[in-house]
């Protein structure tokens, strides 16, 4: 079984309908980090057929160069999901997105599926990653078994639209209503060792309101966000790219606790603040995004 990147740089997940192939043929020009071809949601239900044969024809002859194809097939309570996957597979696609994923046997059906269509189309047994979708609170509630349910897992995203509905709220600028959730599925992916990224933001005209929810979804954690306009992908990857100066600061902290920790010293101060190997992980992770940016060149990335 082959090991692909878990952990590549995913800012941005732009969100395209399969039902579109003049959307998808050319999405790549923007620079999304991954692009996200839709056979749920976006697609009527006496299109889904044709909906994946245009899929399938896009992943076989449009080259993507490094940005990430994910299929977001349908729910595993439709007639649908099983051909999303032999057709996403068989096409080339690198990851799977499970929607309104609610428990960990979800995850192991969906894997068991891919690998049988991985062995079918003659693909690399293990190429294919998994994501899934927390919508709902009995998802929220079960997020940590659903970060921990696969060898293929790679991240979670949270998705607020039917969340809200069930919570029995709104949308409300500071993000009040999503705190709880956010965190909860946050605290699930990191201690399951994959990414986690934040619903979409669907008022495009209020692209102020967009950038604070950006801001926050960085202050708390994520590792990006799920994107439905190009005009997005800018403030996101503003946002998630370490600044000059983080860089500068995240290198100057990793040469400095790694020469201390070879003289055997764990704890002392740089610029007066107070260092151990504590600060290590974070310090590191800013040259490695900094890195996969472009943006870094040096030795000194894990």
């Amino acid at each position: 079984m082959i090991h692909p990147d878990k952990n590549r740089l995913r800012r941005t997940m732009l969100f395209l309908s399969a039902q579109r192939p003049s959307q998808m043929k050319d999405a790549y020009i923007y620079r999304p980090d991954s692009v996200i071809f839709d056979l749920e949601d976006a697609v009527a239900e006496s299109e889904k057929d044709a909906a994946r044969f245009s899929l399938f024809h896009t992943l076989k002859t449009v080259d993507y160069g490094d940005c990430e194809r994910i299929v977001r097939i349908n729910g595993l309570d439709t007639p649908h999901w099983r051909e999303d996957i032999r057709a996403s597979v068989a096409g080339g696609a690198e990851g799977i997105r499970i929607p309104k994923c609610e428990s960990a046997q979800e995850v192991v059906e969906v894997e068991a599926a891919i690998e049988a269509a991985e062995e079918e189309f003659g693909r690399p047994v293990g190429r294919t990653l998994v994501m899934a979708a927390i919508e709902s609170p009995r998802g929220v509630l079960n997020a940590s078994a659903i970060c921990e349910a696969g060898r293929r897992m790679f991240g979670v995203a949270i998705s607020g639209g039917d969340l809200r509905k069930a919570m029995q709220t709104r949308y409300y600028p500071k993000g009040e209503e999503m705190l709880v959730p956010r965190g909860m599925v946050l605290l699930a992916a990191r201690a399951a060792g994959v990414q986690c990224f934040d619903t979409v933001f669907t008022d495009l005209e209020d692209m102020e309101g967009f950038r604070r929810e950006v801001q926050q979804n960085k202050e708390m954690g994520f590792d990006g966000k799920s994107v439905i306009n190009p005009r997005q992908i800018a403030i996101v990857h503003e946002i998630f790219t370490p600044t000059e100066r983080e860089i500068i600061e995240a290198e100057r902290v990793v040469r400095a606790i790694r020469e201390q920790a070879a003289e055997g010293v764990g704890v002392f101060t740089l610029d007066g603040k107070m260092l151990d190997m504590a600060f290590l992980p974070g310090a590191e992770r800013v040259l490695a995004l900094a890195q996969a940016a472009g943006l870094y060149e040096g030795d000194l990335v894990p």
